[in-house]
């Protein structure tokens, strides 16, 4: 059975997500198995102990399975995927961030102390691909994913004006996502 992963940022939920919810509708009615968790401590996430929690909770995986992560939910992914066995479809990586922001030291929380294992990581997906605008009011835009993507020799598409891709604190409600959803095979 197909499985795809949803993993939501700061400040997000198992709920009504911004894209989250219509998403996981369309992958439902393309096959997919959808596994869309409350991550704890969503106000105030640590990289330890959401890696442990997605890697007590979730569902098998395979070759089949694709993996979306948006804000924090992607360095916690980088770190996830560097240690995955069984490699998957593709992940997709939504106004991410990989160095600290302007933010009082949240972002810090998330992010692995020592460098990835680029190597392992590229291995862990057929496809990974990162969406970042050049306009996200936390700093988490092209800017932050470029490096990533030349690394992990991953596809970055830059969203231009698109600002966090959902954020309550900037009135993004962005309830649908259709460029994610073409990408998605």
């Amino acid at each position: 059975m197909k499985t795809a992963w949803l993993l939501h940022g700061t400040g997000g939920s198992d709920k009504d997500y911004f894209w989250f919810n219509d998403t996981s509708q369309y992958l439902a009615t393309q096959g997919y198995q959808v596994w869309w968790p409350l991550l704890p401590h969503t106000e105030k996430p640590e990289l330890e102990e959401t890696r442990n929690f997605i890697e007590d909770n979730m569902p098998l995986f395979d070759k089949d399975t694709v993996i979306i992560g948006h804000s924090s939910a992607c360095p916690v992914l980088l770190s996830f995927m560097q240690h995955m066995k069984v490699p998957v479809k593709q992940v997709i990586l939504v106004s991410g961030f990989y160095t600290s922001l302007n933010d009082d030291g949240y972002s810090d929380r998330m992010l692995q102390p020592d460098d990835y294992d680029w190597e392992a990581i590229k291995k862990a997906a057929s496809e990974i691909i990162l969406i970042n605008s050049d306009n996200d009011p936390w700093g988490c835009n092209d800017t932050q994913a470029r490096p990533i993507a030349i690394k992990l020799n991953a596809s970055l598409i830059v969203a231009t004006g698109q600002g966090h891709m959902g954020s309550g604190t900037y009135n993004q409600p962005y309830k649908e996502f259709p460029l994610l959803k073409r990408l998605i095979p």
